[in-house]
C-alpha cells in the first residue's frame, strides 16, 4: 500500500524533472539538505570556470570583466527572490555569525533607549550566543522567551522592548511559527524584527516585505544547496536602510570605497550592508546553486514538501509502530517545516547505523534522529525507503554495535 502510495505521489510530483539539476550520489537517500544541501550540477562548472579561467587567466581584472564587484548584490537578489524580498533589499558575503551580529546589533541601535532584546532559548546556539555579545556590547536585558509566548511578552513589555530575534522554524523539530503574527507583535511594542531564516530560506514560501519584515540572515549552504561554508545573506528593508548603522564597516560599504578615504562613509543603498572582501569562489558557486530554482515557484516548494513530511509521518506511523519512537514534530501542516524529527533514547547510533545504509540524516542532543526534505530532489519513494532502512536498523539491532555507538567531532 506505501509502495504504491509512493509511487503514485512521485507520478504526479510536478517538481520531479527538477532533480535532475542535483548530482546525487547512486546508492544514497539524502535527507541531510538541512544541514548541507545537495550539489547542484551547475555548480562544478561554475567553479571550475572561475578558477581556471577568472582567476587563472584573468586575474585581477574579473573585478570588473567578470562581474566579481557585483556578485554580493547580484546574488542577493537572486536569494531575495525566494525569500519574498524585492530587489536591492538582500547582499550575500561573509558568514551567517558575522551577518547575524551585523544586523541585530545594527537594529538594536535603532531603537536607542530601549533596554531589552527577546530571543529564543531555542534558538540555534550562535543566534543565542550573538545576542548575548550585542546586548553585552550595548547594556541591554537579553531575556530568552518561547516563540510561542513571545506576542504576549512583548504586549506586555511593549516600549521597552527593542529587537525581538527569532527564526520561523525550530531548527531540532522543525516546528514552524507564524512571521507575520510575531512580526506585528514586535511592531506594536514598538520593536524591531530580526529573522534567522537558515531553515526558511530555500525550504517554504517566506514573504519578508509583505510581513512587514526589518531585518533577516540565512545561510547559503542548507536548503539553498551552496556547498559547504557557502556566504550567508543578511536582508535590510528598505525603509531602514538609510539608517542602518552597523558596526564591521568594511570598505566594500563604502560609498566610494575606491576613493581610499580615511573616514567612513556608508553606501546610500543596500550596499552599505557590504563589509570587505567576500569569499568569490564560495559565492559564485552559490549563485550558480541557485539556478536550481530558475522556474520553480516557491508555493510549489512548499506543497511538495508537506507532502514529503506527511507522509514521512504516516510511514513511521505505520512502520516503526511500537519500537520506541515518537514524533517531534508537529502533525498539523501549518505548524510544520520542512524537516521532521523524531525521538528516541538512542537517536545517536541509530543515525550512525542508518547512514550506513545509506540513508543520511542527523541527529541533535539529546534523543532527536532529524531528518531534512529538499522537495527540489528528494522523492516519495526515498522517504518510504529511509523509514523501512531505520526499521531494518531497529529489529536487528544494527545499532548496538559498538563502531555506531562512538561518536565523532560531527554529529
Amino acid at each position: 500500500m506505501l509502495t504504491e502510495r509512493a509511487a503514485s505521489l512521485d507520478a504526479a510530483d510536478p517538481l520531479a524533472h527538477v532533480r535532475a539539476r542535483f548530482l546525487l550520489p547512486e546508492g544514497v537517500v539524502y535527507l541531510d539538505g538541512n544541514s548541507l544541501g545537495a550539489l547542484p550540477a551547475a555548480v562544478p562548472a561554475a567553479v571550475e570556470d572561475a578558477v581556471h579561467r577568472q582567476w587563472g587567466t584573468d586575474l585581477i581584472r574579473s573585478w570588473n570583466g567578470n562581474g566579481w564587484w557585483e556578485a554580493p548584490l547580484r546574488t542577493g537578489d537572486a536569494v531575495g527572490r525566494l525569500i519574498g524580498a524585492a530587489p536591492g533589499q538582500v547582499v550575500v558575503g561573509d558568514s551567517t555569525s558575522v551577518q547575524l551580529f551585523n544586523t541585530l546589533l545594527a537594529a538594536a541601535r535603532m531603537r536607542p533607549g530601549r533596554r531589552l532584546l527577546l530571543t529564543d532559548p531555542d534558538h540555534f546556539p550562535t543566534d543565542q550566543y550573538i545576542a548575548d555579545s550585542v546586548g553585552r556590547l550595548l547594556g541591554l536585558d537579553v531575556r530568552r522567551v518561547p516563540a510561542r509566548e513571545a506576542a504576549a511578552v512583548l504586549a506586555a513589555e511593549a516600549g521597552n522592548v527593542a529587537v525581538a530575534a527569532y527564526a520561523p522554524v525550530d531548527y531540532r523539530t522543525g516546528e514552524l511559527y507564524d512571521m507575520a503574527e510575531l512580526t506585528a507583535a514586535a511592531h506594536a511594542a514598538g520593536g524591531l524584527m530580526h529573522w534567522d531564516l537558515c531553515h526558511a530560506a530555500g525550504a517554504l514560501p517566506v514573504e519578508l516585505d509583505a510581513v512587514a519584515a526589518d531585518f533577516a540572515v540565512g545561510c547559503g549552504y542548507k536548503y539553498l544547496s551552496g556547498g559547504p561554508g557557502a556566504p550567508a545573506f543578511a536582508y535590510v528593508a528598505r525603509r531602514h536602510q538609510e539608517d542602518f548603522d552597523h558596526p564591521l564597516t568594511g570598505w566594500h560599504g563604502h560609498a566610494e570605497p575606491f576613493a581610499m578615504s580615511g573616514t567612513y562613509a556608508p553606501g546610500a543603498d543596500i550596499s552599505r550592508a557590504r563589509i570587505s572582501t567576500p569569499p568569490l569562489l564560495s559565492l559564485l558557486a552559490l549563485e550558480a546553486a541557485l539556478t536550481a530554482f530558475d522556474g520553480v515557484e516557491m508555493t510549489a516548494v512548499r506543497e511538495k514538501s508537506l507532502s514529503l513530511t506527511g507522509f514521512f509521518q504516516e510511514c513511521v506511523d505505520t512502520v516503526l509502530d511500537g519500537l520506541g519512537f515518537t514524533m517531534a514534530t508537529p502533525r498539523d501542516p501549518a505548524r510544520r517545516g520542512s524537516q521532521v524529527a523524531l525521538r528516541h533514547a538512542e537517536a545517536y547510533p541509530l543515525v550512525a547505523a542508518l547512514t550506513a545504509r545509506g540513508v543520511i540524516g542527523d541527529m541533535r542532543a539529546p534523543d532527536l534522529l532529524r531528518f531534512g526534505f529538499n522537495a527540489l530532489y528528494v522523492t516519495h519513494a526515498d522517504v518510504l525507503h529511509a523509514v523501512r532502512e531505520l526499521h531494518a536498523v531497529v529489529t536487528a539491532g544494527e545499532h548496538r554495535d559498538p563502531e555506531f555507538r562512538e561518536r565523532p567531532t560531527v554529529t
